[in-house]
């Protein structure tokens, strides 16, 4: 199954590999007829795997969890004193890199009810530097779980992405390992959860969207709550 994303890339790539197997066939000589066939082979199927979109199925109880979003290498997990975008207050962020060889659509973390939806055109960082979060290319999208948890989670362009793409919108009701999008040829996702939430797995572990467990989406403690609420109040 393919990425309906990619169908112009693909329809691109197939048009250039033709013409550069016919440019071979007929221009080049003897053993470089076969390279040239080859690299257009090559092309070709790079492009194809790229955009390969696998069948995900959510473990049991995936309501309660917070799923990762993407396929790809956990780089870094952080507390961070103020989330202003969504959570506006302390936070913990959790970030995932996807290499050009990983599957790169992308899944919805949680169940819940989308509440921000915004594109934000930036640089093209390497996806591991630590501004590319607030720096590059990026699309931001908060989400509020039955649990009255928010989870904001953001689609980061890499130094190759040029091309963030995402279906959803403020209002929609989404379900956890739902597919919502895709970012081109490299990329970077954080999840920011409340510093309550605790991530489940570590920096170096590898995760698949809509599957791998991040953590389990528990109600705040009262007496946290009642703390913040008190904070905010004066």
């Amino acid at each position: 199954m393919l990425a309906p994303e990619g169908y112009p890339i693909i329809g691109g790539t197939a048009l250039l590999a033709v013409l550069l197997a016919a440019g071979a066939y007929y221009w080049l000589p003897g053993a470089w007829r076969v390279v040239g066939l080859l690299l257009a082979v090559l092309l070709l199927g790079f492009v194809l795997y790229f955009f390969r979109d696998p069948e995900r199925h959510p473990p049991e109880g995936a309501e309660a969890l917070l799923l990762a979003p993407a396929d790809g290498k956990v780089v870094e997990i952080v507390d961070v004193d103020y989330e202003p975008v969504y959570l506006k207050g302390p936070a913990r962020r959790l970030s995932i890199f996807l290499s050009p060889l990983d599957v790169h659509v992308n899944r919805v973390p949680a169940d819940g009810v989308i509440e921000l939806v915004r594109y934000i055109p930036g640089d093209y960082l390497v996806a591991w530097h630590p501004k590319a979060s607030e720096k590059n290319e990026r699309s931001e999208i908060g989400l509020r779980h039955p649990s009255g948890n928010r989870i904001l989670f953001k689609q980061i362009a890499g130094v190759l992405a040029r091309r963030i793409v995402f279906h959803l919108k403020e209002g929609d009701t989404v379900r956890a390992g739902q597919r919502f999008g895709i970012v081109r040829f490299g990329s970077r996702m954080d999840v920011i959860v409340p510093p309550h939430i605790r991530f489940e797995v570590k920096v170096g572990d590898r995760v698949r969207a809509g599957e791998t467990v991040l953590g389990r989406l528990v109600a705040k403690p009262e007496a946290e709550a009642v703390g913040m609420d008190r904070l905010r109040n004066n």
